[in-house]
């Protein structure tokens, strides 16, 4: 079945031509039972920031589930990628960032504080870019550069890491007979599985998806989807996504962004199918954005 979101009905699928105002996505069945969750793992609290004197999120407040995958919508500059950045404090290197009220806690513990490192909390929340970016160096040692800085230099250690991460990025059986070629090799949807690999051997808690499938063709993006699926049954995800389509395949939850404001957060099928703000109704059916 196939759901239009701008009627809220349920249409038999059939080719219908392109209208500019509308689409049509698939959204999860109502009667998809999600396991049961272990709770909030980030809790961001009026949260205000901004890019020098120019203010970027206007009291943010959202409460992000742990082993969940996390959609962030909305037109471009209404901060979600901001927001992203914000939750391994990525904007820290650009200056004349700041937080100026509110707080952003994981597992109760302000990662603003004064005694948080931000290596080590990049550690714990890792990040897969809009472009895949790997290292030039070989597939193996991509995977196992991370670890290495960590101080795992014991290579029967390193195999077994590599090789779960790339299994866990789906990837394994494409370039196991090659790990010792350059990974900048690949193809830009295996360049970008590597990535992700490259981000789940440290272990993190976190991963954050910045358009991760945005370069990407449809064959790869779907391996892409299909690989954030099986993820989060170990890590906690949070995508940006401009795709209405993919945020209601891969997501549980979705929260709507518009100029710096956080519009409406809900289940993604209440989202798509029934959201509660005038706003989020005209973008999701493409009325604007």
């Amino acid at each position: 079945m196939v759901t239009d979101i701008s009627s809220s009905k349920t249409t038999p699928h059939m080719e219908t031509p392109a209208a500019p105002a509308t689409f049509k996505v698939n959204v999860p069945s109502s009667s998809t039972k999600l396991p049961a969750t272990t709770g909030t793992l980030i809790d961001i609290d009026n949260l205000d920031f901004y890019y020098g004197a120019k203010q970027a999120l206007f009291d943010v407040n959202l409460k992000l589930d742990d082993k969940r995958v996390t959609a962030f919508i909305g037109p471009s500059g209404c901060g979600k990628s901001t927001l992203l950045r914000c939750l391994n404090r990525m904007n820290d290197l650009i200056d004349g960032t700041e937080v100026k009220r509110g707080s952003i806690k994981i597992r109760g513990v302000d990662i603003y504080g004064k005694n948080v490192d931000a290596i080590e909390l990049r550690k714990r929340v890792g990040m897969v870019f809009q472009k895949s970016n790997p290292f030039p160096k070989s597939i193996y040692e991509n995977i196992a550069y991370g670890l290495r800085i960590q101080g795992q230099n014991n290579k029967v250690r390193l195999d077994e890491i590599v090789e779960k991460s790339l299994r866990g990025a789906a990837l394994w059986e494409e370039v196991k007979d090659r790990l010792h070629e350059s990974g900048l090799g690949l193809s830009g949807g295996q360049q970008q599985r590597l990535c992700i690999a490259r981000t789940i051997a440290v272990s993190p808690e976190v991963i954050l998806m910045d358009e991760p499938c945005s370069a990407l063709d449809p064959i790869a993006t779907a391996k892409v989807e299909e690989l954030i699926h099986e993820l989060k049954k170990e890590f906690t995800i949070i995508i940006v996504t401009h795709s209405m389509q993919q945020a209601a395949r891969c997501s549980d939850k979705t929260a709507f962004f518009y100029m710096g404001k956080l519009i409406e957060y809900d289940d993604t099928r209440t989202i798509f199918m029934n959201p509660s703000n005038p706003q989020t109704e005209a973008y999701v059916s493409g009325r604007f954005g």
